[in-house]
């Protein structure tokens, strides 16, 4: 039993250490990309000085919390240095499928989301990890762009783009009304009978994983009760075994025998106490005298 309990502690610690090192590796830079960019900007977002400048969104498409500082911004490849996001602040974090807008206006000295370039028709835009070498993202610009007319990706997991009249900075591109699963699913089952089943059928496999699990179990622990003692131990009375009616009687009498005290009892006190004179049989007189001769 000892030792099946080490080996269940021992499949705990290593799904554990599984878990951690899987959310670990889902919280590195590489689900990070572009995703709308904003060539030419004349009546479209403002930053916080009030003015308006091209500007880059980039999307955290992991579930998973991720700090974008210490990465790079480039629009130049021969570069990929060019700009270095500040570490440090909690502004560079981005939350699951969270977004962060840099402004490329070429005025760095006013924030760190404001980039040391601008943007123009036919550049490449591209996000290097912290290490300055490993590649993120790219985007070729390229020409055609209008103003206030954004370029953006369909999806964050999608690798096509297009242009967007209406502009998303800091959400998400694609707001159209999505039809939900349950909607779904109510277009299938209209009245419900497959629910139903569905529910039934975790409900039961619920139960009888439970009834199997139990029954493991207390076959372990029925196991355990009847092993063999060990060299000095007692050996231990099967509880099958019938006890007669005499026997039960006895047993009763002696336990209510006890109960009352109806039983004998010896005092084994012994009182010893003094005399109130000395006394001493060799001085008495009647030791000293003798029978007289018939």
């Amino acid at each position: 039993m000892q030792k099946r309990i080490k080996q269940l502690f021992a499949g705990i610690v290593v799904l554990l250490l599984v878990v951690a090192g899987h959310s670990l590796n889902a919280q590195n830079a590489s689900d990070l990309r572009f995703n709308e960019v904003l060539v030419f900007n004349e009546s479209n977002y403002v930053d916080e000085y009030g003015e308006r400048s091209g500007w880059i969104e980039i999307t955290n498409s992991s579930y998973s919390s991720i700090n974008i500082g210490g990465c790079f911004i480039t629009d130049d490849l021969n570069n990929p240095t060019k700009y270095w996001i500040p570490t440090g602040t909690p502004e560079t974090a981005m939350a699951p499928r969270g977004f962060i807008v840099f402004f490329a206006d070429n005025h760095p000295s006013r924030g760190i989301f404001h980039l040391n370039f601008s943007l123009d028709n036919g550049k490449t835009i591209a996000l290097f990890d912290a290490n300055g070498r490993t590649m993120l993202d790219k985007l070729e610009i390229g020409s055609g762009h209008q103003p206030d007319i954004s370029y953006a990706r369909l999806s964050p997991e999608s690798n096509e783009w297009e242009f967007k009249e209406k502009t998303t900075p800091g959400s998400n591109n694609d707001h159209s009304r999505k039809v939900s699963s349950g909607e779904k699913f109510v277009e299938m089952d209209p009245i419900g009978f497959g629910m139903t089943l569905v529910a039934m059928f975790v409900v039961f496999s619920a139960l009888a994983l439970l009834y199997v699990f139990y029954k493991l179990v207390g076959r372990q622990f029925t196991r355990t009760r009847k092993a063999k003692p060990k060299v000095g131990e007692a050996a231990v009375v099967p509880s099958e075994v019938e006890i007669s009616g005499e026997l039960n009687a006895a047993i009763a009498m002696a336990l209510y025998l006890y109960q009352t005290e109806m039983h004998d009892f010896e005092n084994t006190v012994l009182t010893m106490k003094k005399v109130s004179r000395t006394y001493s049989p060799w001085s008495s007189k009647i030791y000293t005298l003798r029978k007289t001769p018939r």
